[in-house]
């Protein structure tokens, strides 16, 4: 099983690096990636120098080209594909149908890996993407519960890879349009959910305010902790009660599943945080990495720590973690 962490810059790809990942993805400044933020993410000149201390340090490097290109702007994603290649990176993240043909036409040497952002779910569309494209893993969008990963890691004719800490999406991933109906700005293409130049916080009386475009999406004490806003996880009126109607501000943890996981052949677990510190990457990258290197030891004597949990939770956004999808006491 990969340990599989991310990195928005170079201090966090040396941090996940030292801290014991097996593998880090980045993305390139510029929309081609679905963490298209100021500030983050790597030139064409530190994606060379990313590409030579992970193969120096024996770890591998994905790229994420994951944002769907409108028509005619294809150039800059071809070029981002172009830069990679060029880097010798181990591997391309991916969702689009026509970057993924180009990649494999221009570049057959790359492994393609199939971004969350495809939403692929079932055994069909796995298949296709294999045969069509010679997609070799996929990232299972974080809508499937630990019975459903199961039954699709069982037969799937590619690795399968799996969100196992991080911001949880409670979207179909690269299907939202919440984040495109408030600012007009499409996190599939432009490669952003709530763009930070959207964002404002404004205090008054001990409360503050949190607005995405102008809409306020929450109102909390000025000390209380909260996550970066997003439209699902906003705080909204329905009649007379006030509360996280889509989903409350909550980050996902599936350490307890890890022994699930891993017997059932799961390939990569993927930690989410590019746009984190790299004081983040590394607490979270050794905390995983002593996890996996004990269940490979023995699945069935696999025992949470409370000192993991502890880091965790302390990281986890708003300070509160859960299983997500993964646990649906209904079904």
């Amino acid at each position: 099983m990969e340990l599989l962490c991310p990195a928005g810059n170079m201090a966090s790809l040396k941090s996940a690096v030292k801290s014991g990942a097996d593998a880090v993805y980045i993305g390139l400044k510029d929309d081609t990636n679905a963490r298209h933020f100021a500030g983050l993410n790597f030139t064409a000149k530190k994606l060379k120098q990313a590409a030579e201390y992970t193969k120096a340090a024996g770890c591998k490097l994905y790229v994420a080209i994951n944002t769907f290109p409108s028509p005619g702007e294809e150039a800059r994603w071809h070029q981002a594909i172009s830069l990679a290649a060029d880097a010798r990176v181990d591997a391309l993240i991916m969702a689009d149908i026509g970057l993924l043909h180009y990649a494999k036409t221009h570049y057959p040497e790359i492994e393609l890996h199939l971004s969350v952002q495809a939403s692929a779910t079932s055994l069909a569309a796995l298949s296709m993407y294999q045969n069509d494209f010679n997609v070799t893993r996929a990232v299972l969008p974080r809508v499937l519960d630990i019975k459903q990963v199961m039954r699709l890691a069982k037969k799937s004719p590619i690795e399968l890879e799996v969100f196992a800490y991080g911001s949880l999406c409670i979207m179909s991933e690269g299907r939202c349009h919440l984040s495109s109906y408030v600012t007009g700005h499409s996190p599939n293409t432009g490669g952003a959910c709530s763009p930070s130049q959207h964002v404002r916080w404004s205090e008054h009386d001990g409360v503050r305010d949190t607005h995405l475009n102008g809409v306020l999406l929450d109102r909390n004490e000025q000390d209380a902790a909260s996550g970066y806003p997003v439209v699902c996880k906003g705080r909204y009126q329905c009649d007379d009660e006030i509360s996280h109607t889509l989903e409350s501000p909550t980050s996902l943890n599936t350490l307890s599943l890890l022994p699930e996981l891993y017997l059932s052949g799961v390939a990569a677990v993927k930690i989410e945080g590019r746009q984190r510190s790299p004081a983040y990457v590394e607490q979270v990258t050794r905390v995983w990495r002593e996890a996996i290197d004990q269940v490979k030891l023995s699945p069935e004597q696999f025992v949470e720590t409370p000192r993991w949990n502890q880091i965790l939770t302390k990281l986890s956004e708003g300070q509160i973690a859960t299983l997500g999808p993964y646990e649906r006491s209904w079904q």
